[in-house]
């Protein structure tokens, strides 16, 4: 028998809506992605994107995109905000490639963003229609349906929200408000020309070769790399919060950056005194969701809308990522519309506790980049340098234990496994017990 063709309704075309429409779209379902801006468009600058995500990318066929428009780091490195002294570092090539199946790519936002657009256009046969200018007001969870700003209503068998921190979809589906949480933290973004820096001796290590460079020091931490084919250089300086209320997003002055850095290295100054305009933004979260999907079994949630994280361990698009791929993964099995609803348990079931365990490391993450001088920030350095590798190690990414669960996941094989116990369990009528049982 041929398999359902299910009509899917995406809310949201950021990295995860799209990411989701093209695995949804693989797996042999037609798919509508409806997006409230009037451009398809990211805005931001430069995101990293682990082996983790980089495999799913991989298997849709876009490994040569990527690569035309990325950056592959050669390694991760620690550094003291005072002078800039490398305290520990983490290869990244070729250990992604041979130990975790995939690169660990730098890219522009809107590099990527257009790499998964491009990609939804390409696909041969049904089409993926994505649909600009249409806010989703309400939504319909038992038909399923959403009615748009316009009054217009649309149908679909299944209703995907990944409408991002801000989601309103989210909110639908609690039924009350409930908007992003401050943190105290925000981000300066700048980008700098490669060009500019190599004008300076003292700044041509930064640029000569691909790393990411994170300066830890007192409440803050600033993570830099390179950018468009080493082109730019990024810079994301993390910090306390000195925005006004009710605002999100504005422009700063240089000058305000140097001088909460005045005490860092000289080097990292120089990098700031190079820029022309910088942006801040405040860094936002949400509150973790006892569940995701709707009890009628027609509608679930992914990205950030459900399990929005802070960027310390540069995480939250992956797994924005990972979550459209191991749904499209499970949407391809189906062999009966009657499924859905347990296969919906099932995406949630193998998600939830992945994204939950990301989301705490980040937050962690922060405490071990901005700690306070004194004893404590001493002892990590000492173990930096003393480079003792074992499980709790500070640098994560050189923790085998936490590396491995990062990079190593596998979401084709977790839903080849799933779905064998889940038919195994709905042929003896205990589909309901599943999500318990994962």
């Amino acid at each position: 028998m041929p398999k359902p063709r299910l009509n899917v309704l995406i809310v949201g075309a950021g990295l995860g809506g799209l990411s989701a429409a093209i695995a949804i779209r693989l797996a042999g379902h037609e798919v509508l992605v409806l997006e409230q801006a009037s451009t398809l468009s990211e805005v931001g600058a430069g995101i990293q994107i682990p082996p983790n995500s980089a495999r799913f990318l991989i298997s849709w066929g876009l490994r040569e995109a990527m690569d035309r428009v990325s950056v592959l780091p050669e390694t991760i490195r620690l550094r003291s905000y005072r002078d800039g002294s490398i305290l520990n570092e983490q290869p990244l090539v070729p250990l992604t490639e041979e130990v975790y199946g995939g690169p660990y790519w730098h890219c522009h936002r809107a590099d990527f963003h257009k790499v998964l657009v491009e990609k939804c256009y390409a696909i041969g046969g049904l089409t993926i229609e994505v649909r600009i200018n249409s806010m989703v007001t309400e939504i319909d969870f038992e038909a399923p349906s959403v009615t748009l700003s316009t009054g217009r209503t649309i149908g679909a068998d299944l209703i995907v929200g990944s409408d991002g921190l801000k989601s309103k979809c989210r909110e639908q589906f609690l039924g009350r408000s409930d908007p992003p949480h401050l943190t105290g933290d925000l981000a300066y973004r700048l980008l700098v020309k490669a060009e500019e820096m190599r004008k300076h001796k003292d700044l041509e290590e930064f640029v000569s070769k691909p790393a990411i460079n994170t300066w830890m020091g007192p409440q803050a931490h600033a993570v830099c790399y390179l950018l468009k084919g080493g082109g730019y250089y990024n810079m994301v300086l993390i910090c306390p919060d000195n925005m006004p209320g009710g605002v999100n997003v504005m422009p700063a002055d240089p000058a305000e950056v140097l001088q909460l850095f005045k005490s860092w290295d000289p080097r990292l100054k120089k990098m700031i005194s190079l820029v022309s305009s910088v942006s801040k933004w405040r860094l936002q979260n949400s509150t973790e969701m006892a569940s995701w999907t709707h009890p009628s079994g027609k509608f679930t949630l992914l990205g950030d809308a459900c399990h929005a994280t802070l960027p310390y361990l540069a995480q939250g698009a992956a797994i924005a990522v990972e979550d459209g791929g191991v749904l499209g993964g499970l949407l391809g099995k189906l062999e009966d519309r009657s499924q859905l609803p347990g296969l919906l348990r099932v995406y949630e079931g193998l998600r939830k506790n992945r994204t939950t365990k990301i989301v705490v490391g980040s937050t962690n993450m922060r405490d071990i980049l901005h700690m306070e001088d004194g004893e404590e920030q001493r002892r990590r350095d000492a173990v930096l340098l003393a480079d003792d590798i074992k499980p709790g190690f500070p640098n994560k990414w050189r923790d085998p234990v936490f590396r491995n669960f990062l990079f190593s996941y596998d979401g084709a094989r977790e839903v080849e496994i799933a779905w064998e116990r889940f038919r195994e369990r709905s042929g003896s009528g205990a589909v309901g017990t599943f999500r318990a049982m994962l």
